[in-house]
């Protein structure tokens, strides 16, 4: 080891010695708190445990370097990070472990994530931006393997954005750009393709990104000969490093129990990141992970007594206690007295933060508590009921699930009873599961003022003068209001910008706006979404443009474990409004023609799905959305951009509706609901069944998340009384999801008098070419055919066959 670390300020040697002794008591206090969490697990106290020890002394060298503006996006070991960065104390990492949902007490998740899922708050309670130059910044934590990796991209380019980029209020997320975004991984998960993805991108982008692996030579149970070729991912990668004629990353190479060492690296990687924005990778090797990977298994199964021999020998916090012995920073018996005192810290923090949490429950305990006595007393079934009762009041330390699950029992040996204990009791339950469901349940989307609902619709205008046009050319000349108003507003992916797109809604906008805000970018749909959830992390408004619906699933993950849990997993402590535009429903083959509406509506719940029918429903949609602070994915028609519109006169100011469907001709005879593509053919089709003297009632969903807030749809019926919904997702897809809503949320069913159906596509992948097309989605006979079916079962006198 170094005899000391280089630091950025002369110091003198006592000062040294305190700084060093503040940073081992960190890494002992992590140390004790992964060991008593490990034990709180196996008494059943909590109910998992992943911590991280084995890791305390490089991710304190990382903490020192960590600045106020800058951001992190790491994983779950990452505990003694946070602790040194004063965003997780003793008693939080408890609350966290017990699922405490008091934001207060665990401002992490409010128990919604397992324990070493860390994130701070970049809002405040209403929801607006807090200032992020103030602060030390967490990116929420999720727990698919390298799913940290897409956004640390974008959190990293939006220093470069603000560094280049002219026009942007910026005072509150960047100081010029020196803000670096610090990436953490384990060695294994750098196997996942979206490291090698992240990884690429940013040595094109050249983005003052930090990325350590921390390597303790196993992935749970497998070791690095089955994960990463020669067993070394900085050799590997070694064709990433830069030279005197090629940009590329720095990699730099550090035991992870020299902390010396680890200091002097962290600094250098900081400086050169924060001023010449080059991105560093650090690999972290010879660490340990001395209880496992976590309360699931144990490492002695797998690892030989050679390797845990070892293990014990180089643990991080064994190695700097000998240097700092070695060292004269400390003597053996000043570290056994710190060490003696900080074991009685955790604990008592632990013991704190175990009676805050069950303290939640014990109030409405005693409260409920009587409530079922008095049911018994009043109740034919007074033996079953008080046995209810003594078995919830022999609970010292209830869970609210305690408290609801026997009250619902308790009433059930009462049905067909009346009395006023019964009503009391049922008062109690829905008063206390309307107070305890939202710890559970808030933010799947904005409860800010600022969501996509409070935004009001202001309808296009036309004059004398207003041109029907190529549709393309209302997204494109919007796209120029909204860039010249909106400075910080930028679009990038695969053909996005020379060519302005492979539709051409984006022509000339890279010329004019420059490549940093019209951007193309690599073959890598799932970065380019993470570089929009970074960049609106840190107060930008990025739209990230996926050429075809069907590519998003190359994106899936990141959209529905990342963007779309973010305000829940956070309870509305962090938002990242990243609007993603792509195009789909009907034009050529199996890829290139795809509506996979039901796989996004089931996986992105968090995200909402715009459908709009043309580009100018399309447009205003992108305005509703930067008026609101919530992510959105806009799906374009793929066969609407030659489709002749009348240009509106008030380009980048009207906005479509989110939520709120249209009714695009009325009728009395049936509903049709469809959207996007589709509802073009439901048009045509509807003229033909005029013909026949079918009056259809046609209505356009515009969204599907959310769908018809204002019920809309079921006052339709109530005229009509008859049902079909239309679209182009596979059978059970997004007409299943459009039917629940309509009959169940709606109560629709009251008013039909024929059976309610839908018309979907094929359950096949659309086949290519014309006759593909036909065979395979919905076509005008199609729908022609289905609605004068309903007809004739309705009146087959009126409408033979």
């Amino acid at each position: 080891m170094q005899k000391s670390p280089s630091t950025a300020k002369d110091i003198s040697f006592e000062d040294f010695k305190t700084e060093v002794l503040n940073d081992y008591k960190l890494a002992v206090t992590s140390r004790e708190c992964s060991l008593l969490g490990r034990r709180e697990v196996l008494t059943g106290k909590a109910k998992f445990g992943i911590f991280g020890d084995g890791k305390e002394v490089p991710q304190l060298a990382l903490a020192k370097a960590f600045k106020n503006g800058d951001f992190r996006s790491g994983y779950y070991r990452d505990q003694t990070f946070m602790m040194a960065i004063g965003a997780l104390n003793i008693q939080q990492f408890f609350a966290g472990l017990y699922a405490n949902t008091d934001l207060e007490k665990e401002p992490m998740s409010a128990g919604r994530q397992m324990g070493g899922h860390f994130a701070t708050h970049s809002l405040n309670k209403d929801g607006s931006w807090k200032n992020l130059m103030q602060q030390k910044n967490s990116s929420a934590d999720i727990s698919p393997t390298a799913g940290q990796m897409p956004r640390l991209l974008g959190l990293a380019q939006a220093s470069k954005i603000y560094r280049h980029v002219d026009g942007i209020d910026a005072e509150k997320f960047s100081d010029k750009g020196n803000e670096i975004a610090w990436g953490t991984i384990g060695n294994a998960s750098t196997s996942e393709g979206l490291f090698w993805e992240t990884i690429n991108a940013a040595g094109v982008l050249q983005v003052p990104m930090v990325m350590s692996v921390w390597d303790d030579e196993y992935g749970i149970s497998v070791h690095a000969r089955h994960q990463t070729t020669k067993e070394n991912i900085s050799t590997i990668l070694s064709g990433f490093q830069r030279d005197d004629e090629h940009k590329g990353f720095e990699i730099m190479v550090v035991k992870g129990w020299d902390y010396a060492a680890l200091v002097d690296t962290y600094q250098k990687a900081s400086a050169l990141a924060r001023e010449k924005h080059v991105p560093v990778l650090i690999h972290v090797n010879q660490l340990t992970q001395p209880q496992g990977h976590s309360t699931s298994g144990s490492h002695e199964r797998y690892k030989s007594e050679d390797r845990l021999a070892w293990e014990k020998e180089y643990d991080c916090n064994v190695q700097m206690r000998q240097w700092m012995i070695t060292n004269n920073i400390a003597t053996e018996e000043q570290l056994s007295e710190i060490e003696k005192d900080i074991k009685k810290q955790v604990r008592d923090g632990k013991k704190a933060a175990w009676s805050d949490f069950t303290n939640i429950s014990k109030a409405p305990h005693q409260e409920v508590l009587p409530l079922l006595k008095n049911l018994a007393e009043s109740s034919s079934n007074k033996t079953f009921i008080n046995a209810l009762y003594e078995e919830l009041a022999s609970k010292k330390e209830p869970l609210k699930k305690d408290l609801v699950s026997y009250s619902r029992k308790a009433l059930r040996y009462t049905f067909g009873e009346s009395s006023e204990a019964k009503s009391t009791l049922e008062n109690w339950l829905t008063s206390y599961i309307e107070k305890v469901q939202p710890n559970y349940s808030s933010h799947l989307v904005s409860e800010s003022e600022w969501n996509v609902t409070g935004v009001n619709e202001i309808k296009p205008t036309y004059d004398d003068n207003s041109e029907d046009v190529d549709a393309r050319l209302i997204l494109r000349d919007n796209f120029d209001h909204i860039f010249s108003n909106h400075p910080e507003t930028l679009i990038f992916g695969e053909d996005t910008g020379e060519i302005g797109d492979v539709n051409q809604g984006l022509e000339g906008m890279q010329e004019k706006y420059g490549e940093l805000r019209v951007a193309d970018t690599g073959i890598r749909e799932a970065t380019i979404l993470g570089q929009g959830i970074g960049m609106a992390l840190r107060g930008l408004r990025p739209i990230a443009e996926i050429q075809y619906l069907d590519y998003v699933l190359y994106a899936l993950q990141i959209m529905s474990d990342d963007l779309a849990t973010l305000q829940y997993r956070t309870v509305g402590k962090q938002k990242a409004p990243l609007i993603i535009r792509t195009r789909g429903h009907r034009l050529e083959g199996i890829w290139h023609s795809g509506s996979p509406m039901g796989a996004l509506l089931h996986t992105l719940r968090g995200i909402h799905i715009l459908v709009p029918r043309n580009m100018t429903k399309a447009a205003g949609f992108y305005n509703t959305l930067l008026e609101a602070d919530e992510p959105a994915l806009i799906v374009e028609c793929l066969n609407g951009y030659r489709l002749k519109e009348k240009m509106p006169t008030n380009l980048g100011e009207f906005r479509t509706p989110i939520g709120v469907v249209e009714t695009v001709k009325e009728g009395k005879d049936i509903t049709l609901v469809s959207y996007g593509s589709t509802l073009r053919l439901v048009q045509q089709a509807a003229k033909e069944l005029q013909e026949v003297g079918i009056d259809a009632e046609i209505i356009d969903t515009q969204s599907l998340l959310p769908f018809d807030i204002n019920h809309d749809i079921v006052e339709s019926v109530k005229n009509t009384n008859r049902l079909l919904v239309i679209d182009e997702d596979v059978p059970g897809g997004a007409s299943a999801y459009i039917l629940q809503h309509i009959l169940e949320e709606q109560n629709a069913w009251r008013y039909l008098d024929s059976k309610p159906k839908t018309l979907t596509a094929k359950a096949h992948r659309p086949a290519y070419g014309t006759d593909g097309d036909y065979f395979s989605k919905p076509s005008t006979e199609d729908i022609f055919d289905a609605v004068y079916e309903i007809m004739h079962e309705s009146n087959p006198t009126q409408f033979p066959k």
